[in-house]
């Protein structure tokens, strides 16, 4: 018989930590103020944190703390600290998209498990393989993977990396969320969590010699028009 996957939630804060765990989420991913990619929930203090571990582990639950933003040579020197006052609240494991990050939770958090993001773009095997080889127990998969290409990336991997998948919530229109649209537009940037989604937005065309003349984009099976 195949085993059951690990039903994975987000939580906010505390209060849908809570929810989730009672409502049959195995284990939950949430963020510190900064350094995860959901800027816009009121996310968790050390101390919440701590709270919510402690609530997840009576239960039989787990919970992830995601640092999976970019972090500028500024906020470098605040990881560490972060990172053990993690471990010091029970986290089960970090969710990293950058190589830095990985390396600091490998120095400061050593028996806590390293989930690497979809935030990194893991479309192949040999991807998902060196992410293993540098620590990674767990590695959460491109979004744009279909079952196919995760079945050819699971028969190529070490039995002992998992693999995780999306299965709900916001697919992006660049490979994996690594998109500059909300920078640009909007001084947002997905990358850290900020993104303003403008991908959503609806749109029309204007030609440069013809102004305030809006065409609209159309889409078919076949494509955009």
């Amino acid at each position: 018989m195949l085993p059951i996957p690990e039903l994975l939630a987000p939580a906010g804060d505390l209060e849908r930590l809570q929810y989730a765990i009672r409502y049959g989420a195995d284990a939950v991913y949430c963020g510190l103020t900064e350094f995860g990619m959901r800027a816009a929930p009121g996310n968790f203090t050390p101390e919440q944190l701590a709270e919510g571990a402690a609530f997840a582990h009576a239960r039989g639950k787990k919970i992830y703390l995601t640092m999976n933003t970019l972090p500028t040579n500024e906020e470098l020197e605040r990881i560490p600290q972060a990172i053990q006052d993690a471990v010091a609240a029970g986290v089960d494991a970090f969710i990293v998209a950058d190589l830095g990050v990985l390396a600091m939770v490998k120095q400061y958090a050593p028996n806590t498990e390293i989930h690497l993001s979809t935030q990194a773009g893991i479309t192949n095997w040999a991807a998902a393989k060196a992410a293993y080889d540098l620590g990674a127990k767990r590695v959460v998969l491109a979004r744009e993977l279909d079952l196919r290409a995760i079945a050819e990336i699971r028969a190529h991997v070490p039995d002992d990396l998992e693999l995780e998948a999306f299965v709900h919530g916001a697919m992006c229109m660049s490979v994996s969320g690594r998109c500059l649209l909300s920078q640009y537009m909007t001084g947002r940037d997905a990358n850290r969590g900020q993104c303003a989604q403008p991908c959503r937005w609806k749109y029309h065309l204007v030609e440069e010699s013809r102004p305030g003349q809006f065409m609209e984009i159309g889409e078919t099976e076949e494509g955009s028009y």
